[in-house]
């Protein structure tokens, strides 16, 4: 592909980097000038926007993102960290996301070149529809996360906003264009999750199909603490995302990113065939624990196993 850059884009995830570090923006970023793959990004923005479909998605998005948010209220709303959290789940279960949770923030989430002062992060989910998912690579997969994105840029500033109306400032992130923060480490940390194989997190409820966006705040919420289902141990001795990938971009073994050992995709591998396939998604979609109903009896079934190996 013409627009391939020389750098690699393994090296700038820090792959094989045994010290720790803060990420880079390596794609998505607001301006594609600014990386070493922005021939690539503007390739991608060009392609979809051949399709209608797209641009109207994308078109519905931006009007989410610059719908104004509301003046922060002067009287500050008070309640305990635990009420605040209890309140918070209250409101997005009125059809706000599916899931949302909240973590400390930590300095390693924010990207090289951004600051961010704010001491707790609201992470939201929002799932995708299985039956539109499950189409990926086919465009309809690409339009359906177009338009989770739409809902996840909508929870954000849903929660900034209520934020905001009781006092306490708020500042919405949402994807897929990179900004301040990584949404994948908090995410993990307040119990969405464990990280899968194909580098998405995979949720005991929502499997790897679903989008994330956050909330940066100082209201004083409790934090949300992290999950194991067991889902890393299965994910070791299973095959299905690697197997279904067709430009082989997922690894059998973890990798060492940054200091971290973690499951990483090959980003050099992974790339160009997402750009061909408007953003491909195979990877969550044939992922067993994205099936519906499935991921809450695996959870259980493996609790149970965990459960008599530590009696054994």
């Amino acid at each position: 592909m013409a627009r391939v850059p020389e750098q690699s884009g393994n090296a700038l995830n820090g792959l094989d980097e045994t010290e720790p570090r803060r990420a880079r923006m390596v794609y998505w970023a607001p301006n594609p000038d600014d990386i070493p793959h922005g021939g690539m990004q503007r390739y991608f923005l060009e392609r979809s926007a051949r399709e209608p479909a797209f641009g109207a998605a994308r078109a519905k998005r931006q009007k989410v993102l610059d719908a104004p948010l509301p003046d922060i209220a002067q009287e500050a709303v008070e309640r305990t960290s635990k009420d605040w959290t209890v309140a918070l789940q209250q409101f997005v279960a009125q059809g706000i996301c599916e899931q949302a949770g909240v973590a400390e923030m930590q300095s390693d989430w924010v990207v090289e070149g951004f600051e961010v002062s704010q001491r707790r992060v609201i992470i939201l989910g929002v799932q995708h529809d299985y039956g539109e998912i499950s189409t990926a690579p086919d465009v309809t997969a690409g339009l359906e996360v177009m338009q989770q994105y739409e809902r996840a840029a909508a929870a954000s500033k849903a929660v900034a906003g209520w934020l905001r109306m009781q006092g306490w400032d708020a500042t919405p992130v949402t994807g897929p264009m990179t900004g301040a923060l990584l949404m994948i480490p908090p995410a993990l940390a307040c119990g969405f999750g464990e990280l899968g194989k194909h580098g998405s997190i995979i949720n005991p409820e929502m499997g790897a199909s679903f989008r994330l966006s956050a909330v940066l705040t100082d209201a004083p919420f409790d934090v949300t603490e992290p999950v194991e289902a067991g889902i890393d141990g299965f994910c070791q001795n299973c095959r299905v995302c690697e197997d279904a990938c067709p430009p082989e971009a997922l690894f059998s073994t973890k990798k060492t990113v940054r200091g971290v050992e973690k499951w990483y995709v090959d980003f050099d591998r992974c790339l160009p065939f997402f750009n061909q396939t408007h953003g491909c998604a195979i990877c969550i979609a044939v992922c067993p624990w994205s099936r519906p109903g499935i991921g809450p009896n695996l959870a259980a079934k493996l609790s149970r196993r965990a459960e008599r190996l530590r009696e054994e």
